[in-house]
């Protein structure tokens, strides 16, 4: 007899939704930007108090190889995660304190276009 599938079964209940670009745009061939996704669920499965869904996606079309980019869901904040620093720095700060990393921001949900990030100060 099969079992009957129920949210339980496909996925753990999470309050947030991170994207993570690991493309061979952002990084060589997207061997960094694969590695610091990894990072990332180790980073998040090390707090299972998070409830934190993590998505690896193919390109965001949005970091003109300054990637690689995550997304956090639902807040629809965009962060350039360009090396292990930033990446704590998101995990720390805005995934396990709730506030965002504003330095590291390039883009919100519905606020207007983004900017190149070679403008960025990052």
């Amino acid at each position: 007899m099969a079992q009957a599938w129920t949210v339980e079964n496909v996925m753990r209940i999470h309050t947030r939704h991170v994207f993570m670009c690991v493309g061979p745009r952002c990084t060589e061939d997207g061997v960094q930007a694969q590695a610091m996704f990894e990072l990332m669920g180790e980073k998040i499965d090390a707090r299972p108090e998070l409830r934190i869904k993590r998505t690896r996606t193919h390109c965001m079309v949005a970091c003109q190889n300054k990637g690689p980019i995550l997304v956090v869901y639902p807040e629809g904040v965009w962060y350039q995660c360009a090396d292990e620093t930033a990446l704590e720095r998101i995990v720390v700060e805005h995934l396990e304190g709730g506030r965002e990393v504003s330095d590291l921001i390039f883009h919100r949900l519905a606020e207007g276009d983004t900017c190149r990030l070679e403008n960025q100060h990052v």
